[in-house]
């Protein structure tokens, strides 16, 4: 049992890598012995932050866009030629959009559903088979899909295709969690609350915003790298095994609270 949630050795990419929340993940996996690939469609953001995060162990960074089929299949071909196997995938990349009912826009809504959604639906598809390769019958390969808490109650905020498109990732973890578990991959997610990123700035730099969130939050705090680094190795590590379709959420009590 001293092991069990060891993640020394394994393999992970990790989508929108390089800043918030993907960045926290990706350094704990890099702390804790994992070789860890990160990926975003900003080159030199994405270098600068591989290389940050190299003092700590081995990571390494493939610039792509996975908005687009054509942007998936040309990173799938990249790490098939680089690895034999994938033991973890983390699909974190995502954007947002906010405007009113009256006012939003159709390329706003495909923006945010192409990347949040489709995206993590065709480049875990197209992983299938280095996942296949990694999983056992003992230590599945794993699947961490990002979602958000605003995929389960109110955002507050006027971004509906985010809060659809998240809604939606929880539903598809479930359905794909139940479909590939028999081919030894377990997948799973986590619904992050209000941790300090680019997506939430606009919160972070409001203080009356900032107070409204934190009288919300049971635990009255923002959330930290360790609250999201710790979801993600347990839902990496042999501790989450017989973990199959489920959602975690991490959010220092907000959906508990909310109603």
């Amino acid at each position: 049992m001293s092991d069990l949630f060891s993640l020394n050795g394994k393999t992970a990419i990790i989508t929108g890598g390089s800043s918030g929340i993907g960045a926290m993940i990706a350094k704990s996996f890099v702390e804790n012995g994992v070789k860890t690939y990160i990926t975003s469609r900003k080159e030199e953001t994405l270098v600068k932050k591989a290389k940050e995060f190299s003092n700590y162990g081995e990571c390494i960074a493939l610039q792509s866009d996975l908005s687009s089929n054509e942007g998936i299949l040309e990173f799938v071909k990249t790490i098939s030629n680089l690895e034999d196997g994938m033991d973890i995938l983390v699909n974190n990349a995502g954007t947002s959009w906010g405007a009113s009912i009256e006012e939003f826009p159709e390329h706003g809504w495909d923006k945010v559903m192409n990347i949040n959604l489709k995206s993590i639906f065709f480049l875990t598809q197209k992983l299938l088979p280095l996942l296949k390769i990694s999983g056992t019958a003992e230590d599945p390969a794993r699947v961490i899909n990002i979602a958000s808490i605003n995929g389960i109650t109110h955002p507050i905020m006027p971004t509906y295709s985010y809060s659809s498109s998240k809604a939606a990732v929880i539903q598809l973890t479930r359905h794909m969690g139940a479909d590939l578990a028999k081919e030894n991959i377990n997948i799973n997610g986590i619904a992050p609350g209000y941790f300090p990123s680019k997506m939430t700035s606009h919160i972070e730099h409001d203080e009356k915003m900032t107070q409204f969130v934190l009288d919300k939050t049971p635990i009255r705090r923002m959330g930290k790298p360790e609250d999201i680094a710790g979801a993600a190795i347990y839902l990496s590590s042999r501790a989450s095994s017989w973990v199959c379709g489920e959602t975690i959420v991490v959010d220092g009590g907000m959906v508990a609270a909310a109603g």
